[in-house]
């Protein structure tokens, strides 16, 4: 199947709608219905404006996250058309991508 890698980058403390983004962006994912999306936490970056960002013993809150997700063009599209709709802002790659699912099928957890 044709589609795209669509990764989000954000950091634990960022949140909308009283929950951290990363995880809202896993559930608005799964009300949309997109086929899945997985939380990659780091440990150290930095963004636009220069600021490192990192998961210290202490201190988790400015972890930083990616959340990746396939998805074919339709799904991709109803995405970004709800995050539009929201005003979310949120720094993204969209790299295109053949994905799909080998070997007998099977149940998924």
């Amino acid at each position: 199947m044709k589609g795209y890698q669509i990764t989000f980058f954000t950091q634990q403390n960022r949140r909308f709608d009283y929950k951290p983004l990363s995880e809202w962006l896993l559930y608005t994912a799964k009300s949309l219905g997109l086929r899945g999306a997985t939380i990659v936490p780091a440990s150290e970056g930095f963004g636009r404006h220069q600021q490192i960002h990192s998961a210290h013993f202490f201190e988790l809150a400015d972890q930083p996250q990616e959340v990746v997700m396939a998805v074919t063009d339709e799904e991709a599209a109803r995405l970004f058309a709800h995050l539009e709709a929201l005003k979310i802002q949120i720094f993204y790659i969209k790299t295109p991508a053949e994905f799909g699912i080998t070997g007998e099928a099977a149940d998924d957890a």
